[in-house]
């Protein structure tokens, strides 16, 4: 059975408007990408550990998993922020 509490809690909440939608995705892909061609080249030990099997390893450095793991979450990380900036200018 419901609560009569939990139904004056649900009709209390707000509705933020805001909904999940495909404007920041090639933000996120760029940011991706520069991540993944900058920090192989500046990570300490790139090398160390198994080799991602990425289609050109010589414009990525050849880089190993760990490292393109920390890429991608920075270029994460830098892409959120952006899209999130821009969201706040009203450009996106």
């Amino acid at each position: 059975m419901i609560s009569s509490m939990l139904l004056a809690v649900q009709e209390t909440v707000p509705n933020t408007g805001t909904e999940w939608n495909w404007t920041g995705t090639p933000v996120i892909i760029v940011a991706c990408l520069l991540a993944l061609l900058i920090i192989p080249r500046i990570i300490r030990y790139p090398h160390v550990g198994i080799k991602m099997p990425l289609p050109f390893p010589e414009i990525f450095n050849n880089p190993s998993v760990g490292t393109f793991l920390a890429a991608m979450s920075a270029g994460h990380l830098i892409g959120i922020a952006t899209v999130l900036g821009l969201s706040n200018l009203n450009a996106l």
